[in-house]
């Protein structure tokens, strides 16, 4: 049995010898994470974790600048309702994802958006207006660490991908834990991530054959969780927003980065860049 059987699907790329070289783009002077980060606290920009919610007491997010909670309701318009004030975490999922961004770039403004019940289960309809939310409030930075199987939903997520492209709206997107359909996340317009070794957050790996772009630390690593605690937590959901806090890190240091170009950094910064 290989040793990467037990990681969660998508990861394997980034353990047994790694990804390999990142390819050399030979910019002219080299890409130092001092210039890509600047003072590293991502001060001012909106970061969004669509989730279960955000215990905004817990001593490890920090404040949390808005909520909103998307519910089904069939008596209202589009089949949702969107309502706005404080609400808690109907899980931990989300407060660990919002307490990982938090660790690399403490002065987001966090925005809790929750779509997932107690049971960490959610409609896609919800997920998809929760994201439409986003693009339409002004986040910079959306850590999505939920995905969708349902192909019916292919279409509208890839229109509201290609509007955050447009928009200039990071997407972060976790693979499914296990190897199956992953929506939006295998989408060419997010960036995608799944487990790499280790537990330092600072480190993370870029993968030129996919699916997975990305790989950061989400293997036995600890995570705030309800009630103030923290837990031991293994998926490519914690992967994720380690690789929101780096770019929300670089979108405070270059205000107005695509897409494109914010991929490119983090690509030059990764460990196997410079390997």
């Amino acid at each position: 049995m290989s040793a990467t059987d037990d990681l969660p699907a998508w990861s394997d790329a980034f353990h047994d010898g790694g990804p390999g070289r990142a390819p050399r783009l030979d910019l002219p002077a080299p890409l130092t994470p001092d210039w890509a980060y600047g003072d590293r606290t991502g001060r001012g920009v909106r970061v969004a974790v669509i989730d279960s919610g955000i215990d905004g007491d817990h001593p490890l997010v920090g404040p949390v600048a808005q909520w909103v909670a998307v519910t089904l309701d069939a008596d209202a318009p589009g089949g949702v309702r969107v309502e706005s004030g404080r609400h808690d975490d109907l899980y931990g999922h989300g407060t660990a994802c919002a307490s990982i961004i938090s660790s690399l770039a403490p002065q987001v403004e966090l925005v809790s958006v929750r779509v997932l019940g107690p049971n960490l289960r959610g409609s896609a309809l919800a997920f998809a207006h929760g994201l439409e939310w986003c693009l339409d409030n002004g986040v910079a930075v959306a850590n999505l660490s939920l995905s969708t199987t349902n192909d019916r939903w292919f279409d509208v997520f890839h229109e509201l991908v290609d509007r955050a492209v447009r928009r200039r709206t990071l997407l972060v997107c976790a693979m499914a834990n296990e190897p199956k359909r992953t929506i939006p996340s295998e989408f060419a317009g997010v960036f995608s991530v799944a487990c790499a070794p280790g537990t330092d957050r600072e480190r993370v790996w870029c993968n030129p054959e996919g699916p997975a772009d990305f790989g950061a630390c989400g293997i036995d690593v600890e995570v705030a969780w309800g009630g103030g605690s923290t837990i031991m937590a293994t998926g490519n959901s914690f992967a994720a927003p380690v690789v929101a806090g780096h770019l929300a890190r670089i979108a405070a240091a270059h205000p107005g980065i695509t897409p494109w170009q914010a991929r490119t950094v983090l690509g030059q910064l990764a460990v196997n860049a410079s390997e």
